[in-house]
């Protein structure tokens, strides 16, 4: 994203679609003028003013409160005028419409996604977690992803990035400082208890990631995929699971014939549950069509859920099926209708085996873990419920109190190999103290990178478009 940031923006900033109220945002440098040129009179900043919106005829658009905010004292740290009336869109539009006519004098345009909270990074209203946060507390689909992502806007995760990071600067300042002076020949590393120093850094490094991947599932969660056979009851597991008849679910085989996904929360860890076509042979052009996007669905899947009919579990076609399963992702192999068994089982709900992909051992599979449910019942799901959040790695111990991203877990990794290597150099005292030196810079950096010290325009771009327009 390619910014003007010397010139003004407006957009809509409430959702689109009818509302009780909608807000339109400008942002920019020495707003007064504008502002005087749209409503006449001077706006005291801070202050609720209730006024006509009228056109340059003076035919009213509507009637509302306009609230003027004086730089740096704002959200994107420039002069913010927000203008508060009905949410109709065509209210807004003429809205905006009209402050563009006047505001062209000025070089007012629209905004691009993500700008405002892109200037309000750039005058360091907000780091760059802290930006991302903004985004994240929009997105969020549960009361736990918001409180995480609130908590990330609030600084939380940002504190503790920094802190680590201003001991690593320390920690560097004192070896640099040894390499500065090497006639004084001072044992570093004892002095300075240079490796204790160090132990306690990685060890709360290590904290920070696993941290940071609790916040990642809380934030994105996992990618489901029902497969198997027709009739095997993947659409009825699919409501059994979001409690409610989100898919059609007849008897007759090939009734699914296209993906349908439904977001569920499993203790506030959302998981996108997707649907598919049933797998098996056919000459129905639609049904193979929708087969075909059944085998990419798992391609792409987080968690393979491989469904088959407990009454049937030695089927010849469940094995080629499971034969097809990429390797490298995790399956539950789930039997279902066991409500429909004529003899009771001996396997009680909160059994499982263990298995491989390919029925054999091998390094390169995932385990695959067989339950025994009925979705019509209900039996078994909560096994099945708690075997995702295994699988997610969802530790209620260890919960984030912040959300992360994958970039975030990224640098944070990154950082810890540094360190690592530093541990390493430190192993061998003060002859390769320069070695040492340049890996704490570089775990410097790679932190300094979560918060947007260091961080290049096309990553800015690329976060940054990722924002709804208006934010």
């Amino acid at each position: 994203m390619v910014t003007r940031s010397d010139e003004p923006i407006i957009a809509i900033a409430t959702a689109p679609g009818r509302g009780g109220i909608g807000v339109v945002r400008i942002s920019g440098r020495q707003l007064e003028p504008m502002a005087q040129a749209l409503f006449a009179k001077p706006l005291t900043p801070r202050y609720a003013h209730y006024l006509r919106f009228n056109d340059r005829d003076g035919n009213p658009i509507d009637a509302g409160i306009a609230l003027y905010f004086k730089g740096p004292n704002s959200y994107t740290g420039e002069d913010v005028l927000e203008l508060q009336g009905h949410g109709g869109p065509a209210v807004l539009k003429r809205l905006v419409e009209h402050c563009l006519d006047v505001g062209t004098t000025w070089g007012l345009r629209h905004a691009e996604p993500g700008e405002f909270t892109h200037r309000a990074f750039l005058n360091d209203r907000l780091d760059l977690a802290q930006a991302e946060a903004v985004a994240d507390l929009i997105d969020a689909s549960s009361e736990a992803a918001a409180r995480s992502a609130m908590a990330s806007l609030s600084g939380v995760f940002s504190e503790r990035v920094n802190n680590l990071s201003d001991r690593i600067v320390h920690l560097r300042m004192l070896v640099e400082a040894t390499l500065d002076f090497p006639e004084e020949e001072i044992d570093f590393l004892e002095k300075y208890q240079a490796g204790a120093t160090l132990a306690a850094i990685r060890h709360d490094l290590d904290n920070m990631v696993s941290q940071a991947r609790q916040g990642m599932i809380l934030r994105e969660g996992l990618h489901v995929v029902l497969a198997g056979q027709p009739n095997v009851g993947k659409s009825s597991l699919l409501n059994a699971l979001a409690g409610d008849d989100v898919a059609i679910v007849t008897p007759i085989a090939g009734t699914t014939r296209d993906k349908v996904i439904q977001l569920i929360h499993i203790n506030g860890i959302p998981m996108h549950i997707v649907d598919t076509a049933g797998l098996r042979d056919t000459d129905d052009t639609v049904e193979s069509i929708g087969i075909a996007r059944t085998w990419a669905e798992i391609e792409k899947a987080n968690v393979i859920i491989h469904l088959q009919d407990a009454r049937n579990p030695a089927d010849e076609l469940d094995a080629g099926i499971t034969q097809r399963l990429p390797p490298r992702t995790p399956v539950l192999k789930v039997y279902n209708k066991l409500d429909l068994l004529k003899q009771e089982t001996p396997v009680a709900d909160d059994v499982s085996h263990e298995h491989t992909a390919n029925g054999q051992q091998s390094n390169e599979s995932i385990a695959i873990t067989s339950l025994l449910i009925s979705a019509k019942t209900g039996q078994g799901l909560d096994t099945l419920r708690q075997k995702l959040l295994d699988i997610a790695g969802w530790n209620p111990g260890n919960e984030s109190p912040w959300l992360a991203r994958e970039r975030h877990l990224s640098a944070l990794n990154t950082a810890r190999d540094h360190l690592d290597l530093a541990a390493e150099h430190a192993s061998h005292n003060d002859q390769v103290l320069d070695l040492f030196a340049e890996e704490l810079r570089l775990a410097h950096e790679a932190l300094c990178s979560i918060t947007g010290q260091f961080t290049s325009d096309d990553l800015l771009g690329e976060i940054f478009s990722s924002f709804c327009i208006g934010k």
